[in-house]
């Protein structure tokens, strides 16, 4: 019986600038939404205006991860809105639920 070894063999490709430039700039740009969020939250007053630009960011944000981090952008469209369409609606149910629990709260006392 003969014994074979495993050798594996590690192949070094060059480094591709481009795509760690773009890496970079998603970084940078959901950085940058964050940081307008995080600002917003403190110096804005709580109210309906806070809360659309609030869910408006988050789901920029979203797209900017499912395009370039889960690598969905090099797909077709119709892949990316079977997933982005649903997420606005889901946000959209989210708001009605939250909406109509406190209004039967407040009849209910």
């Amino acid at each position: 019986m003969e014994i074979q070894q495993n050798k594996s063999t590690l192949e070094v490709h060059p480094r591709n600038d481009e795509k760690i430039k773009k890496i970079w700039k998603t970084a940078g740009i959901l950085l940058a939404i964050t940081v307008a969020e995080f600002i917003m939250a403190f110096t804005m007053d709580r109210g309906l205006l806070l809360y659309f630009l609030f869910i408006a960011l988050t789901i920029w944000k979203a797209r900017y991860i499912m395009l370039d981090f889960m690598h969905l952008g090099d797909e077709v469209k119709p892949l990316f809105y079977s997933i982005i369409v649903p997420l606005i609606f889901l946000v959209w149910l989210l708001i009605a639920l939250a909406k109509e629990g406190s209004d039967i709260f407040m009849l209910r006392w």
